[in-house]
């Protein structure tokens, strides 16, 4: 399926959960806590959790059928929602955009964990059990997905990790590199209020680090957790913040990982940033870079390469097939550490177009082949 005679890539294509996934799949200790998938729009991504509906849509303004994204996708997207978005319909949408292999990563899931630890913030919360058991039933889900994709070596899944509870987490992590998952992911607001470079997760970084499995952030909507990037008490209007709230996502666990010494420990340690552009990360390296040369001495001793270094030796970013600016990026840092994604199936995504527009993007060819493929094969592990 090569494109140009180059192989093709999605670092973090979606799918689209069943509504009724958790009440399928929870333990049986934890059914009655079940999350719910809402079903009330098109392509609904709001799952309600305990007495919580995430993500929170604000002022979204649906169209007169009732569906608030573009109606030029409805077409695109038939294929799959004849099928109720299974995996056949997943790999459907892959011989569509001529994508060799993916990682999939959640719709509904990712925000069903987007309420802060009741160690936290209490009965509102999510009981650190609860959470660790509504991140297995997903991964069982999707490890079954996968399975019925019966694309081997093509399609893998990224796992669900519940940091409410780290040594869960942990566990979680082992069990699904076990059956083939090529990723672990988090979102990039905090559960507890304590940043990623606190030293109660690193026994997950430390995990992950042994197994050789990246771990992968990416952020999406409004949700409870704090910060969510969204400023959704002052802006409740998606075209406001959606315009910067996952750069700004991956930019907070940007800080956290190198200048705050995460990767100094875990030298190994490879981290995606994912939908969250790459055209940021020149401005914010110069800034981290600048502060570490001003006060890492007195507040950081332990960091001892500039936050740009262990970015460009740790960290990949994703490119959006549109994303012209990235020309910055790789004029400052080169394309050893870029990633491409179509975002398939959410509102934003070019899907079919996202490969051709890719390619249509004022890139050079050994650019353009490295980001489709090659930098891909590194994040993930795969031949």
């Amino acid at each position: 399926m090569a494109v140009n005679g180059w192989r093709v890539a999605d670092s973090d294509m979606h799918v689209m959960e069943p509504p009724d996934l958790w009440q399928r799949y929870m333990d049986p200790s934890w059914e009655h806590a079940a999350p719910v998938g809402l079903s009330e729009i098109e392509r609904d991504m709001r799952v309600k959790v305990k007495n919580a509906v995430v993500l929170r849509l604000g002022r979204l303004r649906q169209r007169a059928s009732g569906r608030p994204w573009r109606s030029e996708q409805d077409s695109a997207f038939a294929h799959a929602e004849a099928r109720s978005w299974d995996a056949k319909s997943q790999v459907m949408a892959m011989d569509i955009e001529h994508i060799d292999s993916t990682v999939l990563f959640p719709s509904r899931g990712l925000f069903v964990l987007s309420l802060q630890s009741t160690e936290h913030v209490g009965p509102d919360g999510l009981e650190p059990e609860l959470a660790a058991a509504i991140a297995r039933a997903y991964n069982d889900w999707m490890a079954d997905f996968v399975r019925e994709c019966d694309a081997p070596g093509r399609v893998f899944g990224a796992a669900m990790l519940a940091p409410h509870d780290v040594h869960a987490a942990v566990d979680e992590l082992a069990r699904n590199f076990e059956r083939g998952f090529r990723a672990a992911f988090l979102t990039p607001g905090l559960v507890d209020n304590k940043p990623w470079h606190h030293q109660q997760y690193d026994p997950i970084w430390r995990e992950a680090e042994r197994l050789g499995v990246p771990v992968c952030f990416h952020g999406g909507g409004t949700t409870y957790l704090k910060p969510d990037f969204a400023f959704s008490e002052h802006l409740d209007r998606l075209m406001l913040w959606h315009s910067f709230n996952q750069p700004l996502g991956i930019m907070f666990v940007t800080a956290c990982f190198t200048a705050g010494g995460v990767l100094e420990r875990f030298p190994e340690l490879r981290v995606g940033l994912l939908e969250g552009n790459c055209s940021w990360a020149p401005f914010m390296l110069y800034r981290l870079d600048e502060h570490w040369e001003w006060m890492g001495r007195y507040e950081a001793p332990e960091v001892r390469m500039k936050p740009s270094a262990y970015f460009l030796r740790n960290c990949y970013v994703s490119c959006e097939a549109d994303e012209a600016v990235a020309t910055h990026y790789f004029e400052d840092f080169g394309d050893d550490n870029v990633v491409f994604s179509t975002d398939y199936p959410h509102a934003d995504s070019k899907f079919p177009h996202a490969t051709e527009a890719f390619l249509s993007l004022p890139f050079d060819d050994s650019t353009k082949k490295k980001v489709l493929w090659d930098n891909y094969a590194k994040l993930y592990a795969v031949s």
